[in-house]
């Protein structure tokens, strides 16, 4: 797996070193869990999910002095991405189209590369907002609260949210979408 190149030097003037080592262990430990939700969210994109990535852990970084003393700023760097990801899709244009690329990643026994072009694909064709919350729900394993937080909407609208989307799957997917479910 790629590792995204942060910073090429942490700890300018009036940064503590402490504060530095400790987000520069933050971003190791969450770089590449970050870096699998944006490829999901960006439907393979490696390069968005890459840059969704940087984004994210640069906002961590300007704000480390407060989000370090939070209950759990990996929950909180999750939110920063979705965030960042559906604020780049309201602003990307209308003609601009994703050449996509699946993500190198090693397959798990019994993995069927297949399925995973097929989920990837099918995740592409949601809008934004639907895939973010399939990926939260679903791939996260977040609650219908947690995702509500996460996307700042309603619990109201995840649920609506989230019984379009597994339906547009079942529909794109038609009977292979019971094989996904099954693992």
């Amino acid at each position: 797996m790629r590792r995204v190149a942060l910073f090429g030097r942490i700890g300018g003037e009036g940064v503590s070193t402490s504060r530095a080592d400790d987000f520069r262990e933050f971003a190791a430990g969450r770089t590449n869990h970050l870096f699998r939700s944006a490829c999901l969210l960006t439907s393979g994109d490696t390069h968005l999910a890459e840059d969704l990535v940087q984004e994210t852990l640069g906002r961590m970084y300007a704000l480390w002095g407060r989000v370090s003393r939070i209950d759990n700023p990996a929950a909180y760097a999750q939110t920063v991405l979705v965030r960042t990801f559906l604020t780049h899709q309201r602003r990307r244009s209308a003609t601009e189209r994703p050449l996509g690329e699946i993500p190198d990643t090693a397959a798990l026994p019994g993995d069927d590369p297949a399925l995973r072009v097929a989920l990837l694909d099918a995740l592409g064709r949601l809008t934004p907002k639907d895939r973010a919350v399939v990926v939260l729900r679903y791939w996260e394993d977040r609650s219908i609260d947690e995702t509500a937080e996460t996307m700042n909407v309603s619990p109201a609208a995840v649920r609506t949210r989230s019984v379009r989307a597994l339906a547009k799957l079942r529909a794109q997917l038609g009977g292979r979408f019971t094989e996904f479910a099954d693992r």
